[in-house]
């Protein structure tokens, strides 16, 4: 079957539907289709907690945009790009005002205008909120602006490849889930909006059993370059047990992080920022008391506790409900009279999709979102900029692709494509093949999580190369034990373990040559940044062997040189 429409966006998060709701705005004319692997309101845009970063100055008087650009920049390690961190952060008021025309559901001030609060690593309280259900409220808010406007949503759609031919986009190669059947989409243009990847860390991950790269790997496999992919963030929060989220707007409320003596240790690694340091120096502190013995200790590992008590249970229930919820249902615990079990999890990829503005290397091609790397979080991102960044470049792309549609001939999704995905899925039902899918999955996530985790060195990344090269050629010898077509999860399964085992090498490699601490990346044999050697970024490109070759390129700079990063 072949479906044939002007623009295709590949994700249905908020990046997607922000792309498809300025398309179809831009261009009434064009035809649009979202393809998602879920139902557009379980992506995972709904898991965004915290805030939107916006520089209204309804809090601060003072603040600016220019003071925005410098959060992010200094932030990111001095590994963004400038100008896109400079348009970044000036669409933002406009961005969040216009969300706010859509209807989205802000949090107020007394006097009616937008509600701000503290997020990590910014100068000035910048973070707009819809108490902590702010990625919720924003994705049902753009989802049914699309369906008012008749965007066409094929849902339950697994993305299988990507297709070019001489360096023009020509569509994509997807399998409906509900039936196995394999299925072309032509188009003009494809945007991927597909989300990040940090789920190859297994049970240390605040990321929806979704996020598995796949249009990071599929993009890789068709030939356009991954930036950065070594830098994975590790959020300071994730409950105890299950890795879920414990948002960083709960601290920006005022909670404080305590180890097993009681004490607000982030004073010996933040004096300053405190508990509101960047991400990654926050995680770092948190694994660092872990690993010295001043943790708590239960059946479910070493962990510390988030405090809220002193909050109020008033200030709890009205500006952070979900955390409380998911703290009773998760842990046993009710945050108005106990602190919170915590411990950092994997959360958010910096790295993917080599994109200029959303622009990749082939014509026609479009990358937002966390999937792509634009970049504007360079080496760690800031909260509050993730949403952001999938709304004002899920908006760019969306709008430069209705104006660019008209102009571009339709090249079709050739039907060797599809007979190529129809041989790989039955390959997977041979007799001769053994491996089962969640031995391969589960040593995957011990592998990146022990061997490329928050505190790295070169014996353990080489460990963790060889171990993920292993496991990538045992996954040729995969099995399909369910041959069934209707929701066949064995098989989507199976998929998704192919993409996160090619990404996973990827941040792997990455991880090993770069010789430095910079971030999110941090070297215990190389403990400081080294900008004369390692002031770039890293390209990944995947070779017909199935190797993964390395490159560089420079980082764009602006008015702002390289300094020491200290909160």
């Amino acid at each position: 079957m072949e479906h044939k429409f002007d623009i295709i966006i590949v994700g249905a998060g908020g990046g997607g539907l922000f792309a498809a709701l300025e398309a179809v705005r831009t261009n009434p004319q064009v035809s649009i289709a979202v393809v998602s692997k879920l139902y557009p309101t379980r992506s995972h845009t709904s898991a965004a907690q915290g805030g939107v970063n916006a520089a209204l100055a309804n809090k601060d008087r003072d603040d600016t945009v220019e003071l925005h650009v410098f959060d992010t920049v200094k932030g990111s390690d001095y590994l963004a790009d400038q100008d896109a961190v400079d348009y970044l952060c000036s669409q933002a008021p406009e961005v969040v005002r216009e969300l706010e025309n859509l209807g989205a559901p802000f949090s107020r001030f007394p006097d009616g205008t937008i509600a701000q609060r503290p997020f990590g690593g910014t100068v000035k309280d910048r973070c707009c909120y819809c108490a902590d259900k702010t990625g919720h409220t924003l994705l049902h808010t753009l989802f049914e602006q699309c369906l008012r406007r008749g965007v066409k949503f094929f849902n339950e759609y697994f993305l299988l490849s990507l297709e070019h031919a001489d360096g023009e986009c020509q569509g994509i190669v997807a399998m409906n889930m509900r039936t196995s059947a394999i299925e072309a989409f032509s188009a003009k243009i494809v945007i991927l909006a597909t989300g990040g990847h940090a789920k190859m860390y297994w049970n240390r991950s605040s990321n929806a059993a979704g996020n598995t790269g796949d249009g990071q790997a599929a993009a890789l496999r068709a030939g356009i370059p991954l930036k950065d992919m070594e830098f994975i963030q590790f959020h300071p929060t994730g409950l105890r047990k299950s890795g879920l989220l414990v948002t960083e707007g709960a601290r920006g409320e005022g909670g404080y992080l305590l180890n097993r003596h009681g004490e607000r240790f982030m004073a010996r690694y933040a004096p300053q920022k405190m508990e509101l340091g960047p991400r990654d120096l926050v995680a770092r502190s948190m694994e660092t008391e872990i690993l010295e013995g001043n943790a708590l200790t239960s059946d479910a590992g070493s962990y510390l506790e988030l405090d809220l008590r002193h909050l109020g249970a008033e200030a709890i229930k009205k500006k952070l409900p979900q955390i409380r919820e998911l703290s009773m249902h998760f842990e046993g615990i009710d945050p108005i009279e106990e602190p919170i079990p915590v411990r950092p999890t994997a959360h958010y990829s910096m790295g993917g999709i080599d994109a200029n503005m959303a622009r990749t290397a082939v014509s026609g091609i479009y990358a937002v979102g966390e999937c792509a790397c634009v970049s504007v979080h360079g080496a760690n991102r800031l909260g509050g900029n993730s949403l952001l960044d999938i709304l004002v470049f899920g908006k760019r792309a969306g709008q430069e692709a209705a104006l660019e549609a008209p102009r571009r001939p339709l090249r079709r999704v050739a039907p060797a494509a599809l007979w190529k995905a129809a041989d790989e899925l039955k390959s997977y039902t041979s007799h001769e093949r053994y491996e089962r899918y969640g031995i391969i999955r589960e040593e995957m996530g011990k592998t990146m999580a022990d061997k490329v985790g928050i505190y790295r060195t070169e014996e353990r990344l080489r460990q963790g190369v060889e171990e993920i090269r292993a496991l990538r050629e045992r996954f040729r010898h995969i099995r399909l034990f369910d041959t069934g077509t209707v929701y066949n999860t064995n098989l989507v399964q199976i998929l998704e373990l192919k993409n996160m085992l090619d990404l996973a090498l990827c941040v792997a490699e990455t991880a090993l040559v770069r010789q430095e601490s910079r971030g999110s990346h941090y070297r215990e044999d190389f403990p400081r940044r080294d900008d004369e050697a390692w002031h770039r970024h890293s390209l990944c490109t995947l070779e017909k062997g199935g190797d993964v070759r390395l490159a560089h390129k420079p980082v764009t700079m602006g008015k702002y040189s390289l300094e020491t990063r200290s909160y």
